[in-house]
């Protein structure tokens, strides 16, 4: 399995940034006030997939505490690694009992390839979607995020994520959250780079632009 680490960085004047702020001028504001955005891709598959599971549910401080103690007893987060250990010690890094069945079986599908990680980045998104949440405790959210910080897919949108649908209800003023239905429709503007468009968005909400 192929260890990703590359940073992209789209600056005003990619082509990505460029064709967003020419097809929709609210999205060219914010564009402006936030300036270059990246986009970090890190480790293995197994590993991306194998964090998504952890920081289901629970702060970002807390997911990245039981990452390193996960890490740490494993001696690496691998498949073969994971797999030797019990789950008293899974447990004892951190994870409820819901995860460590869900991480039992992301392992096993591995380790048997009824889940082949390598070919995943020459799927189709509908195929990767469908690979990855034949997996216990994997939905398309987690999928999506996949393919956007693991893959690094350019042309990315995951409707079920609520800062996205927060940044949306922001950026074009509306007066209620919109719900996966109507968020779909409005990022089709911004095809094919929905990924980069969701990153700026993301920032939004992380710098407070969207409150109030």
């Amino acid at each position: 399995m192929e260890n990703l680490q590359e940073h992209l960085t789209f600056t005003l004047s990619s082509d990505p940034v460029r064709f967003l702020r020419a097809q929709d001028e609210r999205l060219s504001g914010l564009i402006e006030a936030v300036g270059p955005v990246s986009l970090d891709r890190r480790g293995t598959p197994y590993s991306a997939l194998v964090r998504s599971i952890v920081g289901q549910q629970i702060s970002g401080t807390a997911a990245a505490s039981i990452w390193r103690k996960l890490d740490t007893c494993c001696g690496g987060v691998t498949p073969l690694s994971v797999a030797a250990v019990d789950d008293q010690t899974l447990r004892a890094a951190g994870l409820s009992r819901p995860k460590v069945a869900y991480l039992r079986d992301l392992t096993g599908k591995v380790i048997a390839r009824d889940l082949d990680l390598d070919a995943l980045k020459d799927m189709s998104d509908e195929d990767l979607t469908k690979s990855l949440t034949a997996v216990h405790g994997i939905g398309v959210w987690t999928a999506q995020m996949f393919m956007i910080f693991c893959l690094g897919r350019l042309d990315v949108f995951a409707p079920k994520d609520l800062g996205l649908r927060a940044g949306l209800k922001w950026l074009y003023a509306m007066p209620d959250l919109p719900t996966e239905r109507e968020s779909v429709p409005l990022a089709e503007n911004w095809r094919p780079y929905r990924t980069v468009a969701s990153l700026y968005l993301w920032q939004a909400v992380t710098r407070g632009m969207t409150r109030g």
